[in-house]
């Protein structure tokens, strides 16, 4: 009650302040251009629908239902949803909103865990680098889609192996014998995999034969990035009206494809398949590790994007629906996406005379071997894979292009005297795509795949787990929870759900963290080095040195955390006192202060008195960009290194 009434006084003094809390600030008449708003308060759970609903929900969610024991992993994978999923998921993204920042200026609500804002901007950097391989490899199916003839139906083509590749295995077995070629089953490939291997991919025998890059991907690649690059160019406005495009079309194309599938004959098995309990299951380790990485991965924690697309809302934006309704699209949208994936499955399994699990597939080999294989079987062939794989681009296509704005966000948000005038952005946003372009061509040489494979294996897997865990730590520990619960409070109002915040409290002190930690702990157990299972049984295991680089990659984020921490601690003198004031909030405005907080000595104090300082009011200073210990002010008002 006294919380309550608190905030209430607090929402007033935010309402009486000349500083509108619901606009942005670096107008115009600093020679800024605006920091950008969402046109719409919908267009926000439209682009965390289409950042986060993508391609995993897709060919990761239905493998691990079936693998998991079918509808018993929705126990494990819901309870994941309610005491760490949208926990976590309304963390971020209130951080965001409140400091109406992204990055590392959004963690000037903890100054010495401002690290946390870099590590994720690592991640989804190396992130945004390979999840464009994919793009890039279905617009290369799409293409090649145009045609009478689906390229991967016969074993007619120059890519082929005349003498092992075939459409029926058996047949192929007794030809191979008949000629004294007896036990070659194991070497007979279908067309689909050629077409994979051979002719997509050209794939080399290791990473140490890297070959020459493709340039039928290459320029796929390119127009990829193009694409990207003409969605965000013009900020979150002009990328929200896309959004509503790519992240609503995909469902048309889901529920025409589910249609079409359902009526395949082996479809009922399939879905028997992928839904029969076993409830024997959820006493396996594995099984929560599983529920537990799905929902972060799909979900988007950890990654900075949500931070920093929370920081487009308005202040009074009630984000806290939006993150339940978030979840709840999500959670669907992978439980239909299981009913299509598995009744082409079935469909496949009664085809070739073999059982669900043995046809089961899940990531790409999903996406570009087992799809392409059954509709190269139906009839108007090419135009159910044209379909399909403009769903497939669709869904990476919002995914990718809001994950560059989460990066381009923490760098403008952490020089915008340099990044936001004139054209500059829209400049800083290009480069940012070309390096990730050029970063890019090293998975589409000849070995490629190996290399696709060690960043989708170590840049962002377990280690978003140990990001989230600080997240949790820094907001409910260091800053205080009872503190940000005031936070909220002024940016729900009376809101009705502000009821459930006591969910919330227990979530973020007690349940996440253990949550975090539980799943990163059982991930290190059952961890295993990286290898590369290519289709037809082949596996390739790793050199020392490849998985050295991945561990590296792993490492160079998360490490940043402790380096920033120590490096703000030692330059503002290495005292008590300097460690106490970097665990109390920077440069807030006055409606993101309480009543109590009016007055209280920070960091920004004891940078005046030495004369590094801002202005003299911390609550107004320099327009909330604050000298961070990572800038410093000239005399004409701008931050350059230092």
């Amino acid at each position: 009650m006294e919380l309550e009434k608190k905030t209430e006084k607090s929402v007033e003094a935010g309402e009486e302040s000349p500083e509108d809390p619901n606009t942005n600030d670096g107008g115009e008449e600093d020679g800024l251009n605006k920091r950008e708003q969402w046109g719409k308060a919908f267009d926000f759970l439209l682009a965390c629908i289409g950042f986060s609903v993508g391609l995993g929900n897709v060919w990761r969610f239905p493998y691990l239902c079936y693998k998991n024991g079918g509808g018993a992993f929705l126990i494990p994978y819901f309870l994941c949803v309610i005491f760490g999923g949208i926990p976590l998921f309304y963390l971020e993204v209130a951080v965001g909103q409140f400091m109406n920042r992204g990055g590392l200026q959004a963690w000037n609500l903890i100054p010495i865990l401002q690290g946390i804002g870099l590590a994720s901007c690592i991640i989804v950097f190396f992130l945004n680098c390979y999840y464009n391989v994919i793009l890039t490899w279905a617009f290369y199916y799409f293409f090649s889609s145009f045609t009478s003839e689906l390229p991967w139906e016969t074993c007619d083509h120059e890519w082929n192996n005349k003498t092992l590749c075939a459409l029926n295995f058996t047949a192929k077995d007794e030809e191979l014998t008949a000629m004294g070629f007896p036990n070659m089953s194991g070497s007979i490939v279908d067309p689909v995999t050629e077409f994979w291997e051979n002719k997509v991919l050209s794939i080399s025998d290791g990473i140490d034969q890297m070959g020459i890059v493709k340039w039928d991907l290459a320029l796929c690649l390119l127009l990829a990035w193009i694409v990207v690059y003409a969605c965000i160019c013009k900020g979150i406005r002009s990328s929200g009206k896309v959004m509503y495009v790519t992240a609503t079309s995909p469902y048309i194309f889901m529920l025409i494809l589910l249609i079409r599938n359902a009526l395949l004959p082996g479809a009922k098995q399939g879905v028997e398949f992928y839904l029969k309990p076993n409830l024997t299951k959820l006493g396996e380790v594995e099984v929560w590790v599983d529920a537990g990485t799905q929902i972060f991965f799909s979900s988007s924690i950890a990654l900075g994007t949500l931070t920093a697309l929370g920081s487009y809302n308005k202040f009074k934006h009630n984000s806290y629906r939006d993150s339940v309704i978030f979840a709840l699209v999500n959670s669907v949208t992978s439980f239909f996406a299981g009913f299509i994936v598995f009744t082409i499955l079935g469909y496949m399994a009664q085809l070739q005379g073999r059982s669900v699990k043995d046809v089961a597939e899940s990531g790409p080999g999903l996406a570009f071997i087992a799809y392409p294989k059954a509709v190269s079987q139906m009839p108007l062939s090419p135009l159910w894979s044209i379909l399909f794989f403009l769903m497939v681009i669709l869904l990476g296509l919002d995914s990718q292009f809001v994950g560059v704005e989460g990066v381009v966000t923490t760098i403008v948000d952490q020089y915008p005297h340099l990044l936001r005038k004139g054209y500059r952005k829209e400049i800083f946003i290009g480069a940012i795509c070309v390096v990730m372009f050029f970063v890019g061509l090293s998975m589409v040489a000849e070995g490629g795949m190996y290399v696709f494979q060690i960043f989708d294996y170590y840049s962002g897997s377990r280690i978003i787990l140990l990001v989230a865990f600080f997240e949790l730590i820094g907001i409910s520990y260091i800053y205080g929870v009872f503190r940000f619960l005031d936070n909220v409070r002024m940016m729900l109002g009376s809101h009705w759900m502000t009821k459930t915040l006591p969910f919330m409290l227990v979530c973020w002190t007690v349940i996440s963290p253990i949550f975090c930690m539980a799943i990163f702990i059982m991930s290190a157990v059952t961890y295993s080095e990286l290898d590369y299972k290519r289709p037809g049984g082949k596996t390739y295991i790793y050199p020392d040195w490849a998985v050295g680089i991945g561990w590296a990659m792993a490492a160079c984020s998360a490490v940043w955390i402790p380096i920033v921490a120590i490096y703000k601690w030692v330059k503002n003198g290495a005292t008590w006192e300097a460690f106490i004031l970097l665990c109390k909030p920077y440069g807030l405005k006055r409606h993101q202060m309480r009543p109590q907080d009016f007055g209280e000595r920070t960091l920004a104090d004891l940078e005046r008195e030495r004369g590094t300082g801002p202005g003299p009011d911390p609550a107004v200073a320099a327009n909330g960009q604050t000298n961070l210990g990572f800038t410093q002010e000239t005399p004409n008002g701008e931050f350059t290194n230092f």
